[in-house]
């Protein structure tokens, strides 16, 4: 009987990490992503509320100005569809924002300190694990949403537009969720965590051109507007989504002090997700030391 217990006990595979490392590390990543998972599985409000939030602004913010002159915001298109490409932003925007909350509520309950002690072969896997899964949640949200808009207002967006939807949205995702997790290791709790979000999520979402054009809003909050990344994502998709004929090479912005092109929006946006990675890992190799 004693034997038959040993041998369930001992691993089903062995793997030598020693010359196997890659896979060693997706391992550990693929068991943290499945864990957060399975929390999400048993308490599904965050990820209802992150689709029902952006719901609520296209159909009350888009049904009050549904009557409302086209030349009021834009010359181009209606207000519907052009409300529909901020609060895609914004919407991968306020999921990508709560990416740190499972981690800040790890480190509350003792359960983080458990992962720490354990033998894993690098750190990083936390950072990479908890981005990877709230990218994929996020997208899924803002794809609901997408779907949604299209309904809506009644528009359709061409095959070969979906994936620059996608590398955008990603892209701001990717950014917005390791800053995210790296005020989960800054604040002191979740309590802090909450109040931060709260406080930054309006101004972030106003600051942008989600519901109006740069030439709508007055000369400070432009310059506010052109210092926001959402900015940039938004212009891009809406661009995209409203012109026919578009290249890489096709001016999309013009803000205060240069014109960006498609191909520079992502470029800067590939940057800054690229920026937003180093430092927080950097941020969490000196907390976890």
């Amino acid at each position: 009987m004693t034997q038959y217990i040993q041998s369930i006990l001992q691993p089903r595979n062995t793997i030598d990490i020693k010359y196997f490392p890659a896979v060693g590390l997706i391992q550990e990543i693929s068991h943290l992503i499945k864990r957060l998972f399975i929390q999400t599985l048993r308490r599904p409000s965050s990820l209802l509320s992150g689709i029902i939030q952006p719901l609520l602004w296209l159909i009350l913010f888009g049904g009050l100005f549904q009557n409302a002159p086209v030349s009021l915001f834009t010359l181009e298109t209606k207000y519907g569809p052009f409300l529909s490409c901020g609060i895609i932003i914004f919407t991968s925007f306020t999921g990508s924002l709560n990416a740190g909350l499972p981690l800040i509520f790890d480190r509350e309950f003792g359960f983080l300190n458990r992962i720490l002690v354990a033998p894993m072969i690098s750190k990083d896997t936390l950072l990479i694990s908890s981005s990877c899964f709230m990218i994929g949640m996020t997208m899924i949200q803002t794809l609901i949403i997408m779907l949604f808009s299209l309904k809506i207002f009644n528009y359709s967006i061409q095959l070969h537009q979906i994936y620059i939807f996608f590398i955008i949205t990603l892209l701001i995702t990717s950014s917005i969720s390791n800053i995210s997790i790296g005020l989960a290791f800054i604040l002191p709790g979740h309590i802090e965590f909450l109040a931060f979000t709260l406080i930054i999520n309006l101004p972030i979402l106003f600051s942008s051109t989600a519901l109006a054009p740069l030439s709508f809003m007055p000369y400070w909050l432009q310059l506010l507007a052109n210092l926001n990344p959402l900015t940039y994502a938004i212009e891009s998709i809406r661009f995209i989504s409203t012109t026919n004929d578009w290249f890489y090479s096709s001016k999309v912005i013009k803000t205060l002090w240069f014109n960006l092109t498609l191909w520079q929006i992502i470029l800067f946006l590939s940057i800054i997700s690229a920026i937003s990675f180093r430092s927080i890992k950097k941020i969490i190799s000196n907390k976890l030391e």
